[in-house]
């Protein structure tokens, strides 16, 4: 079957020949991993390398949803709280065991490509985040001292110390962790979908999971061609679910972001803006992002507000506000634009969610997808192994609907107009 056209600017420019099969007949194994995305491929490989049989069920291709579709930020933090309001929400036990597993997520990452010789154009020389007001900087001095106080490499960076390193002009200081990064996630995930399998887990394109149903020995799978039983499942579909279970849908917010990445810049623009090779981001509620890839294509981000025209409307929108943050007026055109669902939490935290006797899901991404997701694949190789739910360092619970979800769960989009007049009113002030 043939690959289905560009989803991304990481989809065009990754090599990959291999058509992995579609599940038929029939498969008996210990773990049943449904999603080929980060988390699912992570959980496959730590699952495998435990010596547990696994098998990954993903219904379009690896890398097809969210983890193809974003940026390639590898940041090794929570996107709303910090450490200390970690600890007060989840308790001192699980809110520290928690941090420790986010700390050392993009660790974790950049460990992996080197241990497994994958190439996705990694380049882990930190994550820079940006203050926008002197209040975001007063936030931000407490949030860089805080994780440096658990040992990390966050260090305060002052308004001259920001310019320089990302070129952009008119912050009031910031922070970086020097464990963050880059990379191209489509090739990553390949990557490690190829140490799964070197590990001894199976993985099936084009498996799209129709029902879960439980066994007398566990759970039973089944597909459009084959069926598969095991003993635990894992559904880590994020925002690409689908109908396969209704409840699920109703306990994230689905936000759709658009990405662009121009034509390379000329050489000048380009020893100006980011000559480290770090991430960056800034503290607005509408933030703004960028980054280069190999290329030295610009890419950046951001939403919407009404749909319709969005797919249009929105690249361009990026471009204009990219080309006057960076003082640009020349910015090379887009060259490819794209978008994708990230499934945000209420609290913006990750989460294991208790469906039953062996069957969980798990979402990490609210913006922290790459480092998150990987990290938690790690923890869910040990639930697949045994460890209990409740024991591993994750909130953990029934799936809990949000409330009039069919009215909140645009909240985010329609939001956007009200969280960009804050960001003027705190820069104006």
């Amino acid at each position: 079957m043939a690959r289905q056209e560009a989803l991304s600017l990481w989809h065009a420019v990754s090599r990959d020949d291999r058509l992995r099969p579609a599940l038929e007949d029939s498969l008996d194994v210990d773990l049943a991993v449904v999603g080929g995305g980060f988390a699912g491929l992570s959980t496959a490989l730590h699952a495998a390398s435990k010596g547990l049989s696994v098998a990954v069920l993903e219904a379009e291709i690896i890398a097809w949803g969210a983890t193809g579709r974003n940026a390639g930020f590898v940041v090794p933090n929570f996107a709303k709280m910090d450490p200390d309001a970690i600890v007060a929400h989840l308790g001192a036990e699980r809110g520290e065991r928690l941090i420790e597993v986010a700390a050392g997520s993009a660790d974790l990452v950049f460990d992996l490509i080197e241990r497994h010789s994958i190439a996705c154009e990694a380049a882990q020389n930190g994550w820079i985040q940006a203050a926008h007001s002197s209040a975001a900087l007063v936030r931000i001095e407490s949030r860089a001292r805080r994780w440096a106080e658990r040992g990390r490499p966050a260090v305060m960076l002052d308004s001259q110390q920001i310019e320089a390193l990302t070129g952009a002009r008119g912050y009031a200081g910031g922070w970086m962790d020097r464990s963050g990064g880059v990379l191209n996630p489509v090739a990553f995930a390949r990557g490690l979908a190829d140490a799964a399998e070197n590990a001894g887990a199976r993985i099936f394109e084009h498996s799209r999971v129709t029902s879960i149903d439980r066994s007398s020995d566990g759970w039973a799978l089944t597909t459009p061609s084959g069926s598969l039983r095991a003993g635990k499942v894992l559904v880590v579909t994020n925002a690409y679910g689908g109908a396969l279970n209704p409840t699920l849908q109703r306990t994230y917010f689905p936000l759709k972001v658009f990405q662009i990445a121009t034509a390379p810049l000329p050489s000048k623009a380009r020893q100006r803006l980011l000559p480290g090779d770090q991430g960056f981001s800034d503290t607005r509620r509408n933030l703004i992002t960028f980054r280069f890839d190999a290329r030295n294509r610009l890419i950046s981000g951001g939403m919407h507000v009404v749909s319709a025209g969005a797919e249009r409307r929105v690249p361009q929108t990026i471009w204009r506000r990219l080309a006057s943050c960076l003082e640009l007026p020349d910015l090379p055109p887009p060259e490819y634009s794209w978008s994708g669902i990230a499934a945000v939490e209420p609290d913006f935290l990750p989460h294991l969610i208790d469906l039953g006797p062996g069957l969980m899901a798990a979402r990490a991404c609210n913006g922290r997808g790459i480092a998150m997701t990987t990290a938690m694949g790690k923890v869910l190789a040990d639930w697949a192994a045994g460890t209990e739910g409740r024991d591993l360092p994750l909130p953990f619970a029934p799936p809990a609907p949000i409330p009039f979800h069919g009215l909140l769960r645009y909240a985010p989009n329609m939001l956007l107009p009200w969280s960009m007049l804050r960001d003027w009113l705190d820069w104006t002030g």
